[in-house]
């Protein structure tokens, strides 16, 4: 069988789905903990897209997710991740796409637990080595609450 075959049984194909959902839940709880690097690890081959900024390589990935969260006294975002409405498509037996959506609540003193965003992660996987890893990840936001604890404000420009 050649190494780019379509996935011949249901357990083969069952196997790559449940490694595709175990790497979008393992991408979400990082987030919600705080845990930097090993979200850019588990993006390190990726080309990583937020909504059209592209960042690649783990210590931009890293150095893109200090800069541009913000992070409370317990060192996370104070948020929480949902991932839902996932559709895998197994292009072959080292590739895969998904489509799912994500909600991101947070909760801090002075601002009562809330929906602070929504939209779409659009993923592309492939087998390395024996495991499956992200090749690309988009997010694309869709509807938006208060993002103010959230997102670092950005750097002013100077006027010209």
């Amino acid at each position: 069988m050649s190494t780019n075959a379509t996935p011949s049984s249901a357990i083969d194909k069952l196997v790559i789905e449940s490694e595709v959902r175990r790497l979008l839940s393992v991408y979400a709880h990082n987030l919600d903990y705080g845990k930097v690097d090993a979200n850019a690890e588990l993006l390190a081959a990726a080309k990583f897209n937020i909504a059209g900024t592209i960042v690649e390589g783990r210590d931009s990935i890293a150095e893109f997710l200090r800069t541009n969260l913000q992070y409370h006294v317990d060192d996370t975002p104070r948020t929480w991740h949902s991932v839902s409405n996932v559709l895998i498509d197994i292009e072959s037996t080292t590739a895969a796409r998904s489509i799912c959506y994500f909600t991101v609540h947070q909760e801090l003193p002075g601002l009562p637990l809330q929906p602070i965003v929504t939209g779409r992660y659009i993923d592309a996987f492939e087998l390395h080595d024996g495991a499956w890893r992200f090749a690309s990840r988009e997010i694309e936001p869709r509807l938006f609450g208060d993002l103010s604890k959230h997102v670092a404000a950005a750097a002013e420009t100077p006027a010209e």
